[in-house]
């Protein structure tokens, strides 16, 4: 119960983040919202199961502290790109030699643990889709921190992505069922967007962090 908790709270403190640093920079305490991520990446590197990944978070959590104190605007607003940043890595590592099978993939064996190859090709060419889908958001984000006034900043982090990203779900969600059909999969087989949902939370930080290790 203490897990599910705390996953809900960082969830909670990610999606509210661009509002948060919006505020910040609004009553001059920027400080603020980056200081809250770097306290979870802190957490995170506490509980880190590998030196590797421990270190890594600690860099971070230096990077945001010397941001924030010296850099305060600039390292408020660059807190969503490092975020789209570690999305497009974690999607785009498993699209490497040796270092597969893709990451929708991973998802895809808890529901087809013998995944024919067709599928298993979709499985990459939709997780290199999400892997250039974050990429073009963390330039994005970049963009509207340089130049653009802090309220399209606020408006495309904290909610036109959050859109985007759904709309590329559903739109995914509707091409699954015409391929699926071409492959000849029994249309009771494909999993509805609640059940992929239901399979990433559940087994999201286990195959986290097999990407990890591998």
């Amino acid at each position: 119960m203490r897990k599910v908790l705390w996953k809900i709270i960082i969830a909670t403190l990610i999606l509210l983040y661009p509002y948060l640093a919006y505020k910040g920079i609004q009553q001059g305490v920027v400080w603020f919202a980056p200081s809250v991520i770097a306290s979870l990446y802190f957490f995170q590197a506490i509980k880190a199961k590998t030196k590797q990944i421990r270190s890594q978070k600690i860099v971070l959590v230096l990077l945001l502290l010397v941001g924030t104190v010296y850099y305060q605007n600039q390292m408020a607003k660059l807190i969503p790109v490092i975020i789209q940043l570690n999305l497009m890595l974690f999607f785009g590592k498993t699209l490497l030699n040796g270092k597969g099978p893709s990451l929708i993939e991973r998802f895809a064996q808890l529901s087809f643990p013998q995944i024919p190859p067709l599928l298993s090709q979709y499985c990459r060419y939709l997780t290199f889709i999400w892997t250039a889908f974050f990429a073009i958001n963390a330039l994005a984000c970049i963009v509207l921190a340089i130049y653009a006034p802090v309220e399209w900043w606020m408006l495309y982090t904290g909610v036109i992505i959050l859109m985007l990203t759904g709309l590329l779900i559903v739109i995914e969600y509707i091409c699954r069922h015409f391929y699926f059909r071409t492959i000849s999969l029994p249309e009771k087989l494909i999993p509805n967007v609640k059940e992929s949902i239901k399979s990433m939370a559940i087994n999201g930080r286990k195959i986290w962090e097999d990407v990890n290790a591998s």
